[in-house]
């Protein structure tokens, strides 16, 4: 039978049998091979018949393609097989899949809860229609603007400009009506904490105030009743009704529909609920958390006092934050000038400019997050950790690649069969990549589900037994994507260069028994390379993980000046409803005194500001008897206290005398001042006896404190002086308790509810803790980073152990021959050790070297996050190159053993 009889019968026997395209390949070859061998037994040249049997047949490709068509195979066929054996091979080595799946697994869950907290810091945006159109209103001034009192935001820039997304109530009036380039202005506030009883019992709820128009401009209803309306806002008596959120409708009201018309009190004044927002609606402050509840601004002067006049028609004050939505086919900057006109006319209307002072002008921001104040506390941690959990899948993607490695090369006789019988080297490289897709695709899988098992770790860490975290942990399509998106990029990262090395495969040699021999010891660059770069990562993340934890360490061995043992902590804010100043004085002091009764009360303090807790007071500060001076600052922080304060919380006092029974609310007010305050202004001098102003305010220094924090463990001790805060004869923002107590906090709470209830039924104790507690929810950011770096540094270490490990085996695998000749002709087992260990020694220190490069420009982004220490920490560096060298010893141990038991003639008879 002739060679194109051949062909065509086989060709008929195809269509009736499923072929894989490697068979067809190789058959379709011989085929073509054998015709043209049959053309040149007539004189024809073997270029020639070659050519004329592929135009015969069709070629290779188009009889592939006429098999396809006849066999029926779709196009996906292919991949479909390629997927089957890839299956195939990763179950033959359910050891090697079950590392890399665990380690991609590892990387991706890290990194899809990491973005989880990213997404809502950066990405989320306010759950209401097409927020892309808010604009948030701020300005900006010079040194010396005519602003003078501000309720919120207010920076000073670098430039000396000030900065600020404050307004009064009448200039926001004003800019509504005049308004022509916004669909409409809406102002709201967020009006802090306030006292809300419901069927009798008190408790403490987020409040924010807004006007009439804030449901209608930004586009949401309510899930239940109504929203605020403009009527609302006419006046007190028809503006005295809520909205709450979901959140507080499901905790407090347990869902019922009977909430709507249902009346409650907000800092004792009775309101009447109306609505309840949709579940993820929180605002316009944020897009993380929501206040509990929303009234009109009309609600202000009663619910919310602030001294004798209206906020609502105070010009001095800028306090309220404005919104307002661009209208289609508006410039923004032709808005923003048009509303800068505005803004400059409403300035002079309401306000006295004086000699030298700037009227500000305005400025025009995305309003889509709201305030944003989250991103701007939380963008550069977040940012840190998205670097560091992306090194950790960088580690663990070199680390499969090392291992696909040493498979491929393993797998060089296979790859030369299938080159052999007619696959092409795309051929090749699709399947391997395949291989890799698969493995990224199983860890993806694994690492989705590690991610949302995980989603609200950072949330924990952020929280505290008294506060609610911001963070929710939820997932959406974004997070989904991320996976996705980062599952096929690791795919394609470790997979490139083992696909690509079996697709350089020889034929010839690679089925030769001879290709492992001493010909080609030399091979196993790639694996080298890889094993360094994992090293240099490793390296670069146990320095951080070095840096953050000894800045821990350095943060919880400051002495903060105080002794916080034994010390609980609560919140008192009586409404300024029932308590006006300076009712509100007479009520803590009655307080104090109930307190200070309680069996297991050592003694009993109070305090404005909370030590240790994020918290700042500052006045101006003036000793008699010196004029201003402009050039240097005469501010200072302030904290009133009573009279026990120092006794409570372990302050000695150094000179002079603490406060006593004469210092009363009609005496000379009085004051103790620290040590750092008394060397910048009293220098070689003593100030005890001397006078201040503060404030429009004189006090008298009776006493010198030593230096204690202030607001953070990290700062310096500023200069504070601490007045009596009966003297001050106004608590209008609270105060905090300070109760010293040998007994367990929960024993003891209890005892001092009753006896707050004793006076006041309705006072409700705000963010009980102990100060320890305070004290460490303020190093929250640097325990997560001590926390996860360590971790991520722990697994650095295993996976740089694995890869080392892994490619010395492989490189004494292929060395057996040359070993065992060594070793015939006389070198001894210690040698062949030290030669083994050599090579893996110089690459840990290629890999360390290029780490502490890498580390040493990096890490001094991370500056402003440590403390006690600089980025270049020699300690720190040091410790982590002699801890990845020992590593590199450990892990090539195994190796070089093996490798100095060698028998000779065992090794020379090795294929």
């Amino acid at each position: 039978m002739s060679a194109l009889a051949r062909f065509r019968s086989w060709l008929r026997a195809m269509t009736r049998r499923p072929a894989l395209e490697q068979e067809m390949h190789a058959e379709l070859r011989f085929h073509i091979e054998a015709y043209a061998e049959d053309l040149m037994c007539g004189g024809m040249s073997r270029e020639e018949a070659m050519r004329r049997a592929r135009m015969e047949l069709g070629g290779v490709e188009a009889q592939k393609e006429a098999m396809r068509a006849s066999l029926g195979l779709r196009l996906w066929d292919e991949p479909w097989a390629d997927l089957r054996y890839a299956v195939r091979m990763l179950r033959k080595s359910p050891g090697f899949t079950a590392i890399a799946v665990g380690s991609l697994a590892l990387g991706i869950g890290a990194n899809t809860t990491i973005f989880t907290v990213a997404k809502q810091v950066l990405l989320d945006r306010l759950n209401v229609p097409h927020p892309q159109d808010l604009r948030l209103f701020a300005w900006k001034s010079g040194e010396k603007p005519v602003v003078h009192s501000s309720w919120g935001q207010w920076d000073r820039l670098p430039s000396g400009q000030t900065t600020s997304t404050s307004f009064s109530y009448p200039v926001f009036q004003q800019l509504r009506r005049e308004n022509h380039a916004l669909e409409d202005l809406f102002a709201f506030k967020d009006a802090g904490r306030m006292t809300a009883t419901v069927d009798g019992q008190a408790e403490v709820v987020q409040s924010e105030m807004v006007s009439g128009n804030y449901y209608q401009q930004l586009g949401v209803r309510t899930q239940l009743g109504r929203p605020i309306q403009p009527s609302d806002v006419v006046a007190p008596s028809s503006g005295a009704v809520v909205v709450i959120s979901d959140g507080y409708w499901a905790r407090r009201f347990g869902r019922s529909p009977n909430v709507i018309g249902k009346t409650i009190e907000l800092n004792l004044i009775p309101v009447s609920i109306v609505g309840v927002n949709q579940p993820r609606f929180t605002g316009a402050k944020g897009a993380q958390s929501s206040p509990e509840v929303f009234l009109p601004f009309s609600m202000q002067p009663v619910i919310l006092p602030k001294g004798k006049d209206s906020l609502l028609s105070d010009t001095k004050l800028w306090w309220v934050l404005i919104m307002g939505r661009i209208k289609p086919g508006v410039p923004e900057q032709s808005a923003r000038v048009s509303l800068d006109v505005a803004l400059n006319a409403a300035v002079r209307a309401t306000m006295t400019i004086g000699k030298g002072e700037e009227i500000p002008h305005l400025i025009l921001s995305d309003g889509s997050r709201g305030m944003n104040y989250t991103a701007r506390q939380f963008a550069q941690p977040v940012y840190v950790l998205m670097s560091l959990v992306g090194l950790v899948l960088m580690l663990a993607c070199a680390n499969i690649a090392n291992l696909l490695l040493a498979r491929s090369a393993a797998r060089q006789r296979e790859m030369s069969v299938r080159l052999a019988l007619g696959a092409g080297r795309w051929r090749i490289l699709r399947q391997v990549l395949t291989e890799s897709l698969l493995l990224s695709g199983l860890g993806g899988i694994a690492g989705f589900g590690l991610g949302y098992l995980g989603r609200n770790a950072i949330p924990r860490l952020l929280s505290n037994s008294w506060e609610s975290t911001t963070f929710d942990g939820r997932f959406d399509w974004r997070v989904f994507a991320f996976t996705a998106g980062i599952t096929l990029l690791t795919g394609l990262l470790f997979g490139i260069a083992p696909a690509w090395q079996a697709t350089r495969t020889q034929v010839n040699s690679g089925l030769k028994d001879a290709a492992l021999t001493i010909t080609h010891r030399r091979k196993g660059y790639a694996g080298k390379a890889i094993v360094v770069f994992q090293v240099a990562l490793s390296t670069l993340l146990v320095v951080g993980a070095g840096l953050f934890l000894r800045t821990l360490v350095n943060l919880v061995s400051v002495d903060p000046g105080f002794r916080p043992q034994h010390i609980l902590l609560f919140d008192m804010q009586p409404p300024r409803t029932r308590y006006p100043a300076p009712k509100d004085v007479a009520l803590h002091r009655r307080l104090e005194e109930e307190l200070a009764s309680v069996p297991g009360v050592d003694s009993v303090a109070l305090s404005a500001v909370t030590l240790v807790a994020n918290g700042t007071s500052t006045v101006d500060f003036l000793p008699s008897g010196q004029s201003r001076n402009s050039a240097k600052e005469q501010s200072v922080y302030i904290n009133p206290v009573s009279e026990r304060f120092f006794t409570t919380m372990s302050i000695p006092i150094l000179a002079g005398r603490g406060f006593g029974e004469s210092d009363t609310e009609t005496s000379l007010k009085v004051a103790i001042v620290n040590r750092r305050l008394v060397r910048q202004f009293f220098p070689n001098t003593d100030p005890i006896g001397k006078t201040f102003d503060s404030n429009h305010q004189k006090f008298q220094v009776i006493g010198i404190c030593a230096d204690a924090k202030y607001d953070s463990l990290r700062h310096e001790v500023p200069p504070t002086f601490y007045p009596l805060y009966r003297q001050l004869l106004d608590a209008e923002y609270g105060m905090t308790y300070e109760i010293h107590t040998q007994m367990k906090p929960e024993s003891i709470i209890p005892s001092l509810r009753k006896a707050i209830q004793s006076v006041d039924k309705d006072l409700p104790l705000i963010d009980v803790r102990t100060q320890e507690e305070q004290i460490d929810a303020t190093m929250q950011q640097e325990r997560i980073f001590a926390n996860l770096s360590a971790g991520f540094g722990v697994l650095a270490l295993t996976l740089a152990c694995i890869g080392i490990y892994g490619v010395m085996a492989y490189t004494v695998a292929r060395r057996i021959n040359e070993i065992g000749i060594r070793m015939a002709l006389g070198a001894q087992a210690r040698q062949v050790l030290l030669m083994i260990l050599r090579e893996s020694s110089w690459l840990a220190i290629i890999g360390v070297a290029a780490g502490l490069g890498a580390a040493l420009f990096l890490t001094r982004f991370l500056k402003a996050m440590l403390y006690g220490l600089q980025p270049n920490d020699p300690v720190t560096l040091i410790g982590a190159a002699l801890l990845l060298f020992m590593v590199a010893i450990l892990a090539g141990w195994g190796p070089a053993q093996r490798a100095s038991r060698v028998e000779p003639m065992q090794a020379l008879r090795h294929e």
